[in-house]
């Protein structure tokens, strides 16, 4: 599958376009408010609103998010009438089924028919915009009432809980008792007006994130990688660290910064959604780099997987089993490719040896300087990168060996915005209080911040409208 993160989509419903800034959310918050003292209204409101969200990328994709959200709901509400035990299996692999024929069909073909040396033309399915987080809460959801959780939704809750716009496409991944209960609540409540100036911020937050950083690294990443794509292993040392280095941050102010902007847009709405980054990049170890890493896709893997596969409760080298095969599994989540499944191998490899490293090194009271695991983990991570940004094995390896020198030095010259968007977005990353900490705590929402913040917003809106709105890199998975 050819990647080419960040596609520029005119006219599309971006959280980083004015048109959904100034046209979409202003009317979508002021209905929402307006309606706020009747529950049904208010939902039905929100459903509406998210599902012309959604449809505005493609109407092709609502029937699917519409029938799956009636199909489960109706699953959950026979199983939970007693109608089958096996029900909520039934519906789990009802979702996998419609993940795999529209998200892994010619990966599968593709391989299957390469394998035998046989000619086959892809049936290049559309595929639905956050198929992968909307069909994972769905699973969730089935997997606690066969767990025995006996949480019984009415349609409205459940379509909002599913369909919510902010977290429809790429996450945060909610879990159902984390958000439904807070359906019940007025929006007027208490802290109205708290919850709204820190939603704002934390929404303005990721939106410098994307459009600042992110956006201003992606033309010079996505360059050098074309280039190994087209001239082979033609590529400097300099060129490979510049690119790799971008990439690092790309990805995470990209991805963090859409997860601001949902956690923020959700509570300009009331709601509370789990924090997804814990500033991954300052990890002293694997271990603890996936604790501060898409942190709602990480727990779904454990829970969901890696626990029942076994998870901690038998030997070290079952254990080890059990993260490799949670982490492959998580890497074919993020695409059909094989390159995907090669960098979750590579990380559930390095969560294994981690394991049985602290404990092995730990009854012998030895243990890694903190600035030691710091470099050790970064540069993993890095070279991870390489091989999730690069749409196949080959150009993968032209890159490491780059990084490794082994085509030169090749230095060449650097745009001041890349070179600004890449000091500063390595100060941000390191050093830097985190989003979460600036919004949702320290922050006090004051009348002498409001002039310097919407200064901010406004200035990112100006830059969204100078350039054409790009896609989060998230969205393709």
């Amino acid at each position: 599958m050819a990647r080419r993160p960040g596609a520029v989509y005119p006219g599309r419903m971006l959280f980083n376009s004015q048109v959904f800034v100034l046209c979409f959310l202003p009317p979508v918050l002021a209905g929402w408010y307006l309606l706020a003292g009747v529950r049904a209204a208010r939902q039905a409101w929100l459903v509406g609103a998210s599902l012309v969200f959604y449809g505005w990328w493609d109407v092709r994709y609502v029937p699917l998010l519409v029938g799956l959200t009636l199909a489960n709901w109706g699953i959950a509400r026979a199983y939970g009438a007693g109608w089958g035990r096996a029900l909520p299996a039934v519906g789990v692999t009802l979702n996998l089924l419609v993940l795999a024929l529209f998200k892994y069909a010619d990966f599968l073909r593709g391989t299957a028919f390469g394998v035998a040396g046989v000619p086959w033309h892809p049936w290049a399915l559309v595929l639905p915009l956050g198929i992968s987080f909307f069909v994972f809460q769905k699973i969730a959801y089935l997997v606690d009432l066969r767990r025995g959780d006996r949480h019984q939704y009415s349609l409205s809750d459940f379509a909002l809980f599913v369909g919510f716009f902010p977290q429809l496409i790429a996450g945060p991944l909610v879990r159902h008792n984390e958000i439904i209960p807070q359906f019940a609540l007025d929006p007027r409540r208490a802290g109205v007006w708290e919850r709204l100036g820190r939603g704002l911020v934390l929404f303005g937050i990721g939106l410098l994130k994307k459009v600042v950083i992110a956006d201003t690294l992606a033309p010079l990443v996505d360059r050098v990688w074309d280039h190994a794509a087209a001239s082979g292993a033609a590529v400097g040392a300099a060129q490979a660290w510049a690119a790799t280095g971008g990439y690092t941050l790309q990805l995470y102010f990209d991805f963090s910064g859409y997860s601001d902007m949902a956690i923020g847009l959700a509570l300009m709405f009331g709601f509370t959604l789990p924090v997804n980054f814990a500033a991954p990049y300052r990890a002293i170890s694997i271990r603890d780099f996936w604790r501060r890493w898409h942190i709602t896709l990480s727990r779904f893997l454990r829970d969901y997987l890696y626990i029942p596969l076994g998870g901690n409760r038998c030997g070290p080298w079952r254990q080890a089993g059990n993260v490799v095969a949670t982490m492959l599994l998580g890497g074919l989540w993020h695409g059909a490719n094989w390159t995907f499944v090669a960098w979750g191998g590579l990380h559930g490899g390095a969560l294994a040896v981690a394991h049985l490293w602290e404990g092995w090194a730990g009854r012998r009271g030895w243990r890694l300087p903190v600035p030691v695991g710091w470099a050790l983990t970064l540069l993993f991570v890095m070279a991870g990168w390489v091989l999730f940004r690069s749409p196949d094995f080959t150009i993968a390896a032209h890159m490491l060996a780059a990084l490794a020198g082994v085509q030169g030095w090749h230095g060449f010259p650097l745009d001041r915005e890349y070179v600004v968007a890449l000091a500063g977005g390595a100060a941000v990353a390191l050093a830097a209080p985190t989003s979460q900490a600036i919004a949702l705590g320290a922050w006090r929402p004051r009348l002498l911040y409001a002039l310097p913040a919407g200064a901010l917003l406004a200035w990112a809106l100006l830059l969204t409208g100078g350039r054409l709105p790009t896609t989060f890199i998230y969205f393709q998975f």
